[in-house]
This record gives structure tokens, C-alpha cells and sequence, in this order.
């Protein structure tokens, strides 16, 4: 699944795009997508001014005057801005036609993802209670700290917590544990204020340079412009089981916590 560097990735490639363009209209071939196209937003888009692109965890938000597009890719998809000529593909299900003579194409092989409406004024269930931003002011290592006191659960676990920070995901928590030479097994209770706060600065500095560095390509994920991503080949843990660590030269191990596969140096990480 596409974690927060490569939808930030996307909305950064697509609001050059966007931003101050008219949605003249929706051509759907697919509405069955996790949930079903909202008739709301099929209605209500066609006519409207695009006023800015915006980012909430993995979801892109598009706002115009009575309200937002939310998105999001889901497994396996995408978003990008077209000549509206460009041949559809099979898996191409809605494009947005804009007053440039371009298309916003989304494509989704599985239909995991989807295209939801929030009406201005209002947070769409999907987005309320929500941690706040990894890469904002208000999450450091207090933050991890104050939120983990008693808590038995793996850190990893507390780290992907979307009510605690949002975007974490299961390749950048095992990073961000790595790099701050956390064991992802260890209780989010038992870990001091000082390691938290190591660790919320490594899941800033690797969200940050995954970001710059086009994402994380791994299976599915292509940016607007169709380029990979390319941090992939630098991932010091995620996917990397029986490969040595780059550190240590101790073979990397793989386990299974809260049902996804978690990449470790038991050397590194204590």
C-alpha cells in the first residue's frame, strides 16, 4: 500500500496540475471502488474550481468552494493528469475532465481505493480522530512518550496507532525503530523519554528524504509523471529478512506483529 511519502509525492506532482483548473466533468467507468462513487460527488464536482490540494495522513483532499474530493489510492492505485486523448486503459475507472483539455485519471487494479466527498464545514468519518502529523510541530518524542505510559503493546504497534501520529506505516515504522535502535518488540511502556525522542526525529528525517527521494517503490506504486520512486534501495530493514544489516553484517530477521510483517537487527535494536 502506498504510505505517506508517496501520497505526499503525489499530491506534490499533481497540484501544479490542478490547482485553479475547473472540473468540467466526471467520466465513470467504474464506480464500485471500496465503496461505491458517492452520487454527492459525482453531482456536485462537475462546475467547480479546484482551490488547493491538500494531504490528510494517506488521503489527498481537493478543495472547491462547497466542499472536497477525498481520496485515496488504496493496494494499488493511482492519479494522473493526462491529454484527455490518452487511451483508457483496463483498469482506468474515473477520470476527472478539466478546463485545460486534460484528464485526472485514476486507475486501480484492485479497487481498494477510493473517491469520497466532504462537504465544506464538515471532517468526513474517515478523517476525525486522527493523530496529528508526523511531520508537524505537534508530534515529537513528548508526544510518544505521554502516549504510551502503561501500555504493554509492542512500540511498533504504537507507532502505526493512527490516533497517535498518522502515516506510519508498516515500511517506515520499521525504518524509523531501526534507525533509532529500537527493538519493534518492545513495550511502548517500557521505552524512556529520551529514545522517544530519538525516534520521533527518525521518523521525521526518513519521512522527509523518502519524500525527497520520490517514495518507495515497491510493487505497485508509480508517481504522476510515471517514474518510480527511490528509496527502495535504500531501506536499511523493511523486506530485507536474511540479508545482512548494514550496520552490524547480522542477518536481519523477520517476524509478524499486529498481522504485518515487521524487518529487524536483533544486534542494532534492543
Amino acid at each position: 500500500m502506498p504510505e505517506l511519502p508517496e501520497v505526499e509525492t503525489t499530491r506534490r506532482g499533481l497540484a501544479p496540475h490542478l490547482l485553479g483548473r475547473t472540473v468540467v466533468g466526471l467520466d465513470v467507468r467504474q464506480p464500485r471502488l471500496r465503496w461505491p462513487l458517492p452520487d454527492v460527488l459525482r453531482e456536485t464536482l462537475p462546475g467547480q474550481r479546484i482551490l488547493d490540494v491538500e494531504r490528510r495522513a494517506k488521503y489527498l483532499l481537493v478543495h472547491t468552494e462547497p466542499g472536497s474530493a477525498l481520496l485515496h489510492l488504496g493496494m494499488s492505485g493511482s492519479l494522473r493528469v493526462l491529454p484527455a486523448t490518452t487511451p483508457i486503459g483496463t483498469h482506468d475507472h474515473v477520470d476527472w475532465r478539466l478546463d485545460s483539455g486534460q484528464v485526472l485519471r485514476f486507475t486501480d487494479p484492485r479497487r481498494f481505493g477510493s473517491q469520497l466527498w466532504q462537504p465544506r464545514g464538515e471532517t468526513h468519518p474517515l478523517l476525525a480522530g486522527l493523530g496529528p502529523e508526523p511531520l508537524s510541530d505537534e508530534f515529537d518524542g513528548d508526544l510518544l512518550w505521554a502516549r504510551s505510559r502503561g501500555r504493554k503493546a509492542a512500540v511498533k504497534l504504537l507507532l502505526m496507532d493512527q490516533a497517535i501520529v498518522v502515516g506510519v506505516g508498516n515500511i517506515y515504522a520499521s525504518e524509523a525503530l531501526f534507525a533509532a535502535g529500537i527493538h519493534p518488540k518492545r513495550p511502548a511502556g517500557s521505552i524512556s523519554r529520551e529514545r522517544y525522542a530519538r525516534l520521533a526525529e527518525e521518523v521525521k528525517r526518513i519521512l522527509a528524504y523518502a519524500i525527497r527521494r520520490g517514495g518507495t517503490t515497491l510493487r505497485d506504486f508509480i508517481d504522476p509523471d510515471g517514474s518510480p520512486g527511490y528509496f527502495e534501495q535504500e531501506l536499511f530493514a523493511y523486506g530485507r529478512d536474511g540479508e545482512p544489516c548494514k550496520v552490524c553484517g547480522a542477518p536481519i530477521r523477520a517476524i509478524v506483529l499486529g498481522q504485518r510483517s515487521t524487518f529487524f537487527c536483533a544486534r542494532c535494536q534492543r
